[in-house]
């Protein structure tokens, strides 16, 4: 029976994996220095002006176990006419939604854009598009738009 014991305990072991902790970019344009955008807001993010992090170390500002990219961008207008924008790259431990891979978007009250995408890959939120895409979203929300004015 010790034996039988002994091997199921050798094999439940051998089974649990440690895992690695994820890997990701935090940076938040909101503190950026004046005139530069080192999170990406107005230019593609630059992987070689910043280090990911293990999102359990103690240089995460949050833990977690995916990957985040959170956008706010202000009304109306086209990419190009110098809107407000904000770029907020970090770790996270809990999807609003609880999936990953795919991004949520709305509007605030103020008419402000909101986007809030997760993934679950080393590195993977120093993407422009995380699981989105640009063209139906803006769609989607210049149809929304529409319909509530």
């Amino acid at each position: 029976m010790q034996e039988v014991f002994n091997v199921t305990s050798l094999l439940f072991l051998l089974l649990i994996t440690t895992g690695e902790a994820i890997r990701c970019f935090q940076c938040s344009s909101g503190q950026d220095a004046e005139g530069e955008d080192t999170c990406g807001a107005y230019k593609k993010f630059d992987k070689t002006r910043h280090i990911a992090v293990d999102c359990n170390s103690e240089e995460s500002h949050m833990p977690g176990s995916f990957c985040m990219k959170v956008t706010q961008q202000g009304p109306m207008g086209f990419v190009w006419d110098a809107r407000w924008r904000q770029v907020i790259r970090r770790c996270a431990s809990v999807a609003e939604l609880g999936v990953t891979g795919v991004c949520n978007w709305g509007v605030y009250e103020n008419g402000d854009y909101w986007e809030e995408c997760y993934c679950i890959e080393d590195e993977c939120n120093s993407s422009t598009r995380i699981g989105s895409n640009l063209i139906l979203t803006f769609t989607l929300l210049l149809l929304s738009y529409l319909i509530l004015h």
